[in-house]
């Protein structure tokens, strides 16, 4: 059976002293490293064998090829990289939905009780002044109508159930109250010593919007292999554009929109979700 003759890329007869620069089990493989060479100036020769595709060059540039084709290989080991994605979870539902029926059921004790309203909505001089600084927390499950209440209970149910999907049922709930508690203390703060009251589930829910920008960039940056601070534009882009779509506005039927409470609530989870580590997987 004939030897094969060898093919060259640069379309010129093989010289006869040709030597051996690598052996490779696929021609791919063999073209791939043979692009390295013609990169270099020079010529190679590709032979099919039963031992594999024998790249073949010129004698007198066999040291420089081989340095580069070494090179080459230590640049490429596990090129491409496998995409990095979030692990995903369970899709969660339950816990969003007992969220709102313990607003609901909140909600009709301040219909019963007003004095429920005054004595858990936040307020800037009760927290610093009495010490009260519970009232971060409890705030958060009043509402000062019907329709606000509505209008929390519809955003809530989805944006928790994000959530807690993406970080788990625990850590989820737990980055939320922290997030949207640490808001709260810090609108609070900002206008104290004036007269500052505040109620709603609306600072929770920017938080958990903020959790979810967060959890993104973070995941961005990590799976980013280049310019990983172009790459987290996207995610951050559209955070803030729902923020400036929901979160912004003076007054609404009538009610006033605490535009400070959803930004705070909102940056404050973004800054969690960015810092919280990420189930992160490869996916080959």
């Amino acid at each position: 059976m004939s030897q094969p003759e060898p093919a060259t890329v640069a379309g010129e007869s093989p010289p006869a002293d040709l030597v051996e620069a690598g052996c490779y089990p696929t021609a791919s493989a063999g073209f791939e490293h043979g692009l390295v060479v013609l990169a270099m100036g020079r010529s190679y020769w590709l032979m099919p064998t039963d031992a594999g595709h024998r790249l073949l060059v010129e004698p007198d540039g066999l040291a420089a090829v081989l340095d580069q084709l070494a090179r080459y290989d230590r640049e490429s080991a596990g090129w491409p990289p496998a995409p990095i994605m979030d692990a995903p979870g369970k899709v969660e539902f339950l816990t969003p939905l007992t969220w709102a029926l313990a607003v609901m059921a909140m909600f009709r004790l301040q219909l019963s009780s007003p004095a429920v309203t005054a004595a858990g909505a936040l307020d800037a001089a009760a927290v610093f002044d009495r010490g009260e600084g519970w009232r971060a927390f409890s705030a958060l499950w009043l509402h000062g109508s019907g329709e606000h209440l509505l209008s929390n209970l519809l955003a809530g149910i989805f944006i928790f159930s994000a959530v807690t999907s993406t970080l788990g049922r625990r850590r989820g709930w737990l980055l939320v109250v922290v997030a949207a508690v640490l808001a709260n203390l810090a609108v609070a703060a900002l206008h104290y010593p004036a007269d500052y009251r505040s109620l709603g589930a609306s600072t929770a829910i920017f938080a958990g919007l903020g959790l979810l920008t967060g959890r993104a960039l973070g995941v961005v940056r990590r799976a980013a292999r280049a310019r990983p601070w172009r790459a987290m534009f996207l995610p951050l882009a559209s955070g803030l554009t729902v923020l400036a779509l929901y979160g912004a506005g003076g007054a609404e039927a009538g009610r006033h929109v605490d535009v400070g409470a959803h930004v705070a609530g909102f940056a404050v989870g973004l800054a969690l979700g960015f810092i919280v580590p990420s189930r992160l997987t490869a996916r080959g």
